[in-house]
């Protein structure tokens, strides 16, 4: 009789990937920290090969960096590249939303103002991963009614490159109330204004990030 394990290689390594992309993508691990796989394996009660696959799909995404020397680590950001980043934030999150637009329904709406007002508490308690987390939130709800998921899959992949650098950039910017753009993104949805709103959507995705490299 074989002996099959209690948690098989593909739900295993599909655990550890989706806990580990969400750490990163809401900045629950600083920038250029380090992982070992040996690590990854204690926490997760798995062997090293699940350990090994998630760390290689969150590579291929560009959350984590492999150097030559087989370290595993969050990446630090360069200038240039949050520029980069930030470019493409704007280009595909402002299609997105105007996607969206037409099947913003009056549920939806409300929807996202509940949300916003959780991104309004994090703040208050200044909680920056429960910001970040719920500031994404906010978004993917949003661009959901885009029903263009790929387009959504390379926004997710832009987010979860820049989890670390957000958490940094989180405090630097010393949050008190949230941010006048995701009224303004609200306050388009109800007009059906799609240039207002792609304004908005620009300005709430970019204007931070520009503190980053300033």
């Amino acid at each position: 009789m074989l002996n099959r394990a209690a948690d098989p290689l593909p739900a295993a390594h599909d655990r550890v990937y989706r806990v580990l992309r969400a750490r990163i993508m809401h900045g629950e691990i600083d920038p250029g920290a380090a992982l070992t796989l040996r690590g990854i394996g204690k926490e997760f009660g798995v062997s090293m090969t699940p350990a090994r696959e998630s760390v290689r799909r969150l590579v291929a995404e560009g959350a984590l960096t492999l150097s030559a020397s087989g370290r595993v680590s969050t990446p630090e950001l360069s200038n240039d590249r949050i520029e980069e980043l930030a470019a493409l934030r704007a280009l595909i999150e402002t299609e997105l939303a105007s996607r969206a637009l037409p099947r913003a329904h009056l549920a939806l709406i409300d929807r996202l103002g509940t949300i916003n007002n959780s991104v309004s508490e994090a703040i208050v308690k200044g909680d920056a991963v429960a910001y970040i987390r719920t500031n994404l939130e906010f978004h993917r709800t949003l661009y959901l009614r885009a029903q263009a998921p790929a387009m959504l899959a390379m926004a997710e992949t832009v987010w979860l490159q820049m989890g670390p650098t957000m958490r940094a950039l989180y405090g630097r910017l010393n949050r008190t109330e949230v941010p006048k753009d995701h009224r303004l993104i609200l306050a388009a949805l109800r007009a059906g204004d799609e240039p207002g709103l792609r304004l908005a959507v620009r300005s709430d995705v970019t204007q931070g990030l520009r503190m980053l490299v300033s």
